[in-house]
């Protein structure tokens, strides 16, 4: 016989949908899928960081500033990844979920021959996002990301 979901259950389930939401997006950027990426915003979706003086606003705008980065990164040979943490979720009753987390980026040197370095970081963050659930999934409806140290 099967109990009905408590609310703890209930958020639990979210929490760990959320964590893999954040685990496919992360791994679609750092393997240099930047439209694949920006999909995962809704299409007016709005990407803002303290470091940049103007949020990117709309899908197209966040896909070709991934574009950029990706193609940077390459060019300087080096291999970025995201590390999430501390992810905590809150679920708003219009069906959104607000979700805050630690973000560390990495940056690795591209080894050659024998010469192989050490990650380094890149940038320490703190993001808040507002989620929307669509008919595949979670899309970011809003992201700001403050980076530790710079105002």
């Amino acid at each position: 016989m099967s109990h009905p979901p408590t609310a703890g259950a209930h958020v639990a389930d979210l929490h760990e949908r959320i964590r893999q939401f954040y685990a496919v997006q992360m791994r679609l950027l750092d393997s240099g899928a930047a439209e694949e990426w920006a999909a995962t915003f809704t299409p007016d979706g709005v990407f803002e960081q303290n470091v940049d003086p103007e949020p990117l606003r709309g899908r197209p705008a966040i896909a070709v500033a991934a574009r950029r980065r990706v193609d940077n990164l390459r060019a300087d040979g080096l291999t970025r990844r995201h590390w999430l943490g501390m992810v905590h979720v809150d679920p708003v009753s219009d069906g959104s979920v607000r979700a805050r987390y630690y973000a560390i980026a990495y940056a690795v040197a591209s080894a050659s021959g024998d010469h192989r370095s050490s990650p380094e970081i890149y940038a320490s963050t703190v993001a808040d996002d507002v989620l929307v659930h669509d008919h595949d999934g979670w899309l970011v409806a809003h992201r700001r990301v403050v980076h530790d140290g710079r105002s």
